[in-house]
């Protein structure tokens, strides 16, 4: 069986700082001097914040408090009382040199988020997503046209971009289109948010739980598209079965136009060199992702330089170039701050020893398969970049094709509730004519079908990977 390469904990650091340091005498006693505080109020204490901190989190909606305040705080409180006992004891550089290993696997996450939607928002300033929409509007598409078209657009531009983008300008587009059928309008969220969640599965560029998997160096790049037809499958199957609920009937044309900003094409331009950069250094280099995505943001500087330098005199302002640090600061950092918390977190659990006794569990004493569908399953309530992180903290050892497996449920597990992915919660707040929870929960039946077909076929095509 091909041996998994794992994820830095502590004990990978520990061993890296044995051999490139001159304190050769502390480095082996971190090694062994790590506590278990399963048993301990430590302990205690961090499940219990972990646990409040995830539900104020999920119930970010009702109770008006973004989800990246609890889960920061709550992460600076249990690595201080981790840090706080270990102090104690005499042995505080050995939890900071945890947390520090936790810090590192963030911003590597950090970076290349942060570039990809520093990208998006620059798309979007310069007009691309509303010509997109518009040129859609003017088509003349039937809503069961529209249907598919908004589904599989979100299908394949997640492969490359972030589910939450995708799904909200394709949500977007649905009610643009849908303003007097909130029917139609709440099956193609539904529909959108299944599509963004499969598309993203089958690429490391896609999601934030392939995108670990893929920097972790679990899988390599070109390993994820096995998941292909399997993610297909998750998409069309509540597809199809949606499709006779949409109406027939076909919008009014719209009369807006969108001109394109100067540099627009340009920019679609770099932002495909730019993955290409990332891809490539990686397979090649053997660099981290973020490297290839730090070079892209470089040349959007530049080429940020070179339209304020070549605008004409008599351009309109707007018209003239875009700031890319305004780019930057309207990242969605409210998502960034949450998966440093969640991480952090994780980190925390894992150093306890809490996620120890539950890869013994879940990799020892049950079934693995069983496992990976009962983790898939319950993304529909817990993020799955969370999920995943905890998962790659345990380091189990498992196949490719469990590995597969495991990528595969995550990714399209979340559909199954409209709060399970970034996608849902992002049009649960974007939609207020149609789409809801309770609407999203009708149909999850049908994506409950496709997610055991999706399985059924990844075992059917992947079948050697096992």
């Amino acid at each position: 069986m091909k041996k998994i390469p794992r994820l830095i904990n502590a004990r990978h650091f520990f061993s890296f700082v044995l051999i490139s340091l001159p304190s050769l005498s502390f480095a082996q006693e971190a090694v062994t001097l790590q506590l278990d505080l399963t048993h301990h109020f430590v302990g205690y204490f961090a499940l219990a914040l972990t646990m409040i901190a995830y539900i104020a989190a999920m119930t970010e909606d009702v109770i008006a408090l973004r989800k990246s305040k609890p889960m920061v705080l709550s992460a600076a409180l249990i690595w201080f009382s981790i840090c706080i006992y270990y102090a104690l004891h005499g042995q505080a550089k050995i939890a900071a040199l945890a947390f520090e290993s936790n810090l590192l696997a963030y911003i590597e996450l950090l970076l290349f988020i942060l570039v990809s939607m520093t990208y998006l928002n620059t798309m979007s300033e310069r007009g691309i997503f509303d010509a997109l929409r518009i040129f859609l509007l003017n088509k003349q598409y039937s809503y069961r046209q529209l249907f598919w078209i908004t589904g599989a657009l979100a299908f394949v531009l997640s492969t490359v971009v972030n589910g939450l983008t995708i799904g909200l300008l394709m949500g977007a587009v649905a009610l643009a289109v849908g303003k007097n059928q909130p029917k139609f309008i709440a099956l193609a969220c539904v529909n959108i948010v299944v599509a963004a969640n499969a598309g993203g599965t089958m690429s490391p560029l896609g999601g934030i739980s392939t995108l670990f998997v893929w920097q972790h160096k679990i899988l390599h790049f070109t390993e994820f598209f096995a998941l292909t037809i399997p993610c297909i499958i998750n998409f069309l199957v509540p597809a199809s079965i949606m499709h006779f609920s949409v109406p027939k009937e076909t919008p009014a044309i719209s009369k807006q136009t969108i001109a394109l900003k100067r540099g627009s094409k340009r920019i679609i331009f770099l932002f495909a060199v730019t993955l290409a950069i990332t891809v490539s250094s990686n397979v090649v280099l053997e660099l981290p992702p973020a490297a290839g995505m730090m070079a892209g943001l470089g040349l959007l500087q530049f080429f940020n330089f070179y339209l304020t330098k070549t605008a004409p005199k008599n351009a309109i302002e707007t018209q003239k170039s875009f700031d890319v640090f305004k780019s930057i600061a309207d990242v969605d950092w409210d998502t960034l701050l949450f998966f440093y918390g969640a991480m952090m977190i994780i980190g925390a659990m894992g150093f306890v020893g809490y996620l120890d006794a539950a890869a013994h569990y879940l990799f020892g004493e049950i079934n693995v398969t069983l496992a990976n569908i009962m983790i898939g399953l319950s993304s529909a309530f817990v993020d799955n970049g969370t999920l995943m992180f905890a998962v790659l903290s345990m380091h189990p050892d498992i196949p490719n094709g469990q590995w597969l497996l495991l990528t595969l449920t995550l990714g399209v597990g979340g559909s199954l509730l409209a709060i399970g992915s970034a996608p849902g919660v992002g049009l649960l707040g974007q939609i207020k004519e149609g789409y809801s929870f309770g609407f999203h929960l009708r149909w999850m039946p049908a994506i409950l079908l496709g997610y055991f077909l999706s399985i059924a076929a990844h075992f059917w095509v992947n079948a050697v990977n096992f």
